[in-house]
């Protein structure tokens, strides 16, 4: 496991956020962390948390915006966005943690590397503007560029494809950099990655993967170029170990935390957003693709299953007739989905919150009403940090007598990895593009060796965990590996391979992040008018509470209209207060109700 660099929380943090000038240029005390003093080294870790956290943010609301995830409260940041009826208040937490934390830091790495001759690190701090500015596009179409991090208070707004194209030329001349020598006296870069260790090859493989990935997301432009992509895919991860991940843990003396939120700052993105408490539950469309039971599946269980999903654990009372003594087995009972879009379930105020009671050893719910009796079967995704109760560094949610209230999942732990950049990502984009191009039995080599890879990818991190009594961190078998890769579940020969079948594998092994959102806008959801691949989401729909307020919003009539979907975020209230002028300027619609529904600039035709 990659060590954690972070410095001590009033240091290098507090420089971007509020950075003060020495007016008169003398006595300047090197200990105190200034922008005038500060290393690259130093910055970089924050700046890659912050991005990572924002990445983190917008990733579990996009979940809640695919139907990976639901929530079991109906207001709020996570309760509105599961019935399609947003507020403005979902926009924020990935605006604030960019641009906040991580962008206003970009000019002073730079500059400080530049002086440092540190170039490894101009191409770090390159390739995070890049990735920073790319997913400001894919959450809101349009934001402040060019002129975001000068000194205006009311920057101009880029359009998105000017945004696009200014990502592509950051990381053209992060690779500049990467292939520069350092000299002995600059910090290497190893003091201050806390991604890929100082490794620039890696660096470059994840440069590589970026253009791949943004490639790919301009599938509806008339310059969607397959050549390029599959250039890119071949510069960038060859193999797992090849990846940007980030590798956290959970710390019992992660105390210190978050500027901006409070969170621990060695825990992963996800558990921040996601599992920190008991809101969240997975959804029956989700869970329907792990266990091939959707219309058309296969019903052969995928081996991830029971690592992706959460289970509780629950007591059968055993009574001897003649002593009358009571004894208790455990089994480990695994959630069942939130049907939500099929079911009005949450306009009938489920799923109910489960309380355990350690007398009793048994579950029941808050809720007094008869329907919601059942709702003990939707088991929470939470897990445990030092600040949330954890004393050492399992993290599995249990009740005081030890029982385990939820097993938690593979991405959505405090120790869980943050997917940057992977092998299987590449597989998957690989097979996408070489089943465009009618190659299918190339596609489906792909494809079958995406699936894998996440599989051994996921099965190295769970050998990680060895000792621990949680069932859902313990490896998958290998042969159950190889029994489904020749199942029914996995296209076979070129002539079962489907664009459908391809997504749904990809969308399992890119679970929790901000991708699957933008591959669903890709293809229309499941409106089936792209190309000739059919509904390429089969049994995805609006959700059932869909209502009269969420129409004004998210207004179309028919899935074949272009404002039927989920498209896009509103701009934030920071900008809305404070740059109102240049964000009404930036999208004729940009304060119309129905924003939420106008595509971003990749997301549309030429």
């Amino acid at each position: 496991m990659k060590k954690f660099l972070y410095i001590a929380l009033l240091g290098t943090l507090l420089i971007g956020i509020g950075s003060c000038k020495d007016y008169l240029d003398v006595n300047v005390n090197p200990d105190y962390p200034t922008n005038v003093v500060a290393s690259a080294s130093s910055r970089l870790p924050w700046i890659q948390h912050h991005y990572g956290y924002s990445y983190g943010a917008a990733s579990v609301r996009a979940s809640l915006i695919t139907g990976t995830i639901t929530s079991r409260t109906f207001t709020g940041t996570n309760g509105t966005l599961p019935a399609w009826n947003p507020v403005i208040s979902a926009s924020t937490t990935p605006y604030q943690q960019w641009f906040v934390g991580s962008a206003a830091n970009l000019n002073d790495i730079m500059a400080k590397a530049e002086e440092e001759e540190a170039w490894h690190y101009l191409g770090a701090a390159h390739t995070l503007k890049a990735m920073g500015f790319m997913l400001m596009v894919d959450w809101y179409g349009e934001m402040p560029y060019t002129d975001a991090l000068g000194s205006s208070l009311t920057p101009v707004y880029d359009d998105g494809k000017t945004i696009y194209e200014g990502c592509f030329a950051e990381l053209e001349k992060a690779l500049e950099y990467f292939q520069m020598t350092q000299p002995a006296t600059a910090s290497p870069l190893s003091a201050g990655d806390n991604w890929n260790g100082g490794d620039v090859q890696k660096w470059i493989k994840l440069i590589y993967g970026l253009k791949a990935r943004w490639l790919n997301n301009i599938s509806k432009k008339a310059n969607y170029d397959p050549a390029a992509i599959l250039d890119a895919i071949a510069k960038g991860p060859q193999s797992n170990a090849e990846g940007t991940v980030i590798d956290h843990v959970n710390d019992p003396a992660d105390l210190t935390g978050d500027v901006l939120f409070g969170d621990p700052l060695k825990t992963a993105f996800i558990f921040d957003s996601g599992a920190w408490s008991d809101w969240a539950r997975f959804t029956q469309w989700y869970v329907d693709l792990l266990e091939n039971t959707f219309t058309g599946g296969s019903g052969v269980e995928d081996p991830r299953t029971d690592k992706m999903l959460p289970s509780a654990q629950h007591w059968i009372a055993q009574k001897d007739e003649q002593s009358g003594d009571v004894t208790y087995t455990s089994q480990f009972i695994r959630t069942k989905g939130v049907d939500v879009i099929n079911s009005n379930i949450r306009l009938q105020n489920g799923p109910s919150f489960v309380n355990y009671d350690t007398a009793k050893k048994s579950y029941s719910v808050s809720s007094t009403a008869a329907d919601r009796q059942g709702d003990t079967v939707y088991v929470n995704i939470k897990a445990l940090c030092a600040m949330t109760g954890a004393t050492s560094e399992e993290s599995t949610y249990k009740a005081s007598d030890g029982t385990v209230l939820s097993t938690g999942t593979f991405y959505s732990r405090p120790e869980s990895p943050t997917d940057i950049i992977t092998y299987h990502e590449m597989c998957f984009i690989k097979a996408e593009v070489l089943f465009r191009q009618g190659k299918a039995g190339e596609a489906l080599t792909a494809y079958q060796a995406g699936i894998r890879a996440h599989m051994e990818y996921m099965n190295d991190k769970l050998k990680e965990y060895s000792g621990s009594e949680n069932p859902g961190k313990q490896p998958m078998d290998e042969a159950a590996i190889d029994a489904f890769m020749a199942s029914a579940a996995v296209a076979q020969t070129a002539s079962e391979l489907t664009m459908a079948k391809i997504m749904q594998q990809k969308f399992i092994a890119m679970s929790f992040t901000q991708q699957n959102w933008n591959d669903m806008r890709r293809f229309n959801f499941s409106a089936g008018n792209i190309g000739s691949f059919g509904v390429v989401y089969p049994g995805y729909d609006r959700p059932k509470e869909f209502g009269s307020v969420a129409a004004t919003k998210i207004p179309g009539g028919s899935k074949t209209d272009v404002n039927y979907w989920f498209r896009r975020m509103a701009q934030c209230s920071h900008e809305v207060n404070y740059n109102s002028d240049n964000l009404a300027a930036s999208n004729p619609k940009a304060f119309d109700t129905d924003i939420w529904s106008v595509p971003v600039w990749w997301d549309t035709e030429d």
